[in-house]
């Protein structure tokens, strides 16, 4: 039940699976979400290579730029020693999860949150639920979620599903994120643009945000 040691390989460039929603990317509508980027789930990756290395360097991209142009940037991170019945079913696909220590529940130092970025708890696998993300984000006039992190077919897959399902307009970033396998990751990037959100790149994604 524990996470598989997942191989190297190359993140997704264009052509990306054409989106089937007609949404633009705007930057006084959109915040950032960096999803799970934890040393208890980034340590499946093989260390210094792809998929999580350049994956990671977009996402801290990512985050200066929206940053810089005051754009809410938001964070899930899980908690260690979680519990039943707080790890619900969970605990029956994935086992107990990380322990409460820093080598499990640390962010990766160079995606850090910064004073005025919120972080919040991460108990299921999208980043709405039991979270006052969908709150959050709508008392800031924003109705537009880019979305970066791992895993994609598993956590961002979900929170774009349920963003769309909120009437939250989400962009996944597909050069932004890292997967299982690229198969996993591929098959996420297109049943996200058929069904509920824009695929984009980190260089599409900044074009807007440094505007």
């Amino acid at each position: 039940m524990a996470l598989p040691k997942i191989p190297a390989y190359a993140l997704p460039e264009a052509p990306l699976p054409p989106s089937r929603a007609p949404w633009q990317l705007q930057g006084d509508r959109a915040a950032l979400l960096v999803h799970d980027m934890q040393r208890y789930f980034c340590a499946a990756f093989p260390d210094g290579s792809a998929p999580l290395a350049p994956a990671t360097r977009n996402i801290a991209r990512l985050i200066a730029a929206a940053r810089a142009a005051g754009m809410p940037v938001f964070y899930t991170a899980q908690r260690g020693d979680q519990f039943r019945p707080d790890r619900g079913l969970q605990a029956d696909l994935w086992g107990p999860g990380m322990s409460a220590l820093p080598e499990h529940e640390e962010i990766l130092p160079e995606l850090a949150p910064a004073p005025g970025d919120h972080v919040l708890v991460k108990h299921r696998y999208s980043a709405f639920q039991r979270s006052n993300l969908d709150h959050l984000m709508r008392a800031r006039g924003r109705d537009q979620l880019i979305v970066t992190g791992i895993y994609a077919h598993i956590g961002c897959l979900a929170t774009a599903a349920e963003a769309f399902q909120r009437d939250i307009q989400p962009f996944a970033i597909a050069d932004a994120q890292a997967d299982f396998s690229r198969a996993k990751h591929d098959m996420a990037m297109e049943w996200i643009a058929g069904c509920c959100g824009v695929v984009a790149t980190t260089e599409q994604a900044l074009k807007i945000i440094r505007k």
